[in-house]
């Protein structure tokens, strides 16, 4: 379902070859809005880029489109929370290896990370948390339960089409239920940013070899995805457990048409994704640049 919550932002096939064949411009403009790129250090970034999406195109769509076909065979079934559960494990799997190559990739920029770089990043991560406080922590409960309401709505309905009115109401008593607490989600955003930066900068300050710096880079992922603090991390469980129930409930919830107009939909996904593989014009590139 993780996957699924992705793809559900494109509203179509067509959208989905245009977001990919934009992929390393939009990509781009993300990193260099942290890293503030200039000179060598931009071209080396923008054709480390181009390089990896060359390679995922060819090495990792056509597994994204077989795990799309699977999991189109079971839409019209009811499923159970260990189920949603299951999808989430094996959709964050498959990620897993473009995870990797893009850590490789970046580890071969830290070298070059000047302290007026770190403050701008410091900068663009205070940014991203007064925008998650305006979009998570309203001061108003009513507010925040609106805008949770929107956000799941629209996602919900890009998959599955109209809701009625006993579909709007489980989601929202869904959302009233739910163990999701914003206000730690965004300390833990901001421990990462700190471990993050503290990291980055101790890499450069020890001239660090491309080893210890990919190692680095991998053991913040590995801590973004399970928290070192043991309080954050039984909070993370209890809401990955309940969210797999909540989606269970919603997807149970669906009549026949709307599982059929999920199914149709991971179809065109699935065949787009092929379609944009088989595209591609040259071979999978042999790997990143050694850091």
């Amino acid at each position: 379902m993780g996957w699924l919550a992705l793809a559900a932002s494109l509203t179509g096939c067509s959208t989905l070859r245009i977001a990919y064949d934009t992929g390393p411009t939009l990509a781009w403009w993300w990193i260099d809005g942290y890293g503030d790129f200039g000179g060598d250090q931009a071209t080396r970034v923008k054709d480390d880029i181009r390089d990896w999406f060359g390679w995922h195109r060819t090495a990792q769509l056509p597994g994204y489109a077989t795990w799309l076909s699977a999991t189109r065979n079971k839409i019209g079934e009811s499923i159970t929370p260990a189920q949603v559960c299951g999808l989430w494990d094996q959709s964050r799997s498959l990620l897993d290896p473009a995870i990797d190559r893009a850590l490789l990739m970046a580890a071969a920029w830290v070298p070059a990370l000047t302290e007026p770089q770190f403050r701008h990043i410091e900068r663009r991560y205070a940014k991203a948390i007064d925008e998650m406080r305006g979009d998570f922590l309203q001061a108003d409960a009513r507010l925040r339960h609106e805008a949770a309401m929107k956000r799941t709505v629209e996602r919900v309905e890009m998959l599955y089409g109209s809701l009625d009115t006993a579909q709007l109401r489980l989601i929202s008593d869904g959302i009233r239920a739910s163990p999701f607490d914003a206000q730690a989600w965004m300390g833990e955003r901001l421990r990462r940013q700190a471990e993050t930066l503290q990291t980055l900068r101790r890499l450069v300050a020890e001239k660090a070899d491309g080893d210890r710096r990919v190692a680095a880079l991998r053991a913040l992922v590995e801590r973004a995805q399970r928290s070192p603090d043991p309080g954050y991390r039984a909070y993370q469980n209890r809401l990955i457990v309940y969210n797999c129930a909540f989606a269970a409930r919603i997807h149970n919830a669906m009549k026949p048409g709307q599982r059929q107009a999920l199914a149709e939909r991971l179809k065109g996904w699935e065949d787009e994704l092929r379609n944009l593989a088989s595209a591609s014009s040259s071979p999978a590139s042999p790997g990143p640049q050694q850091p």
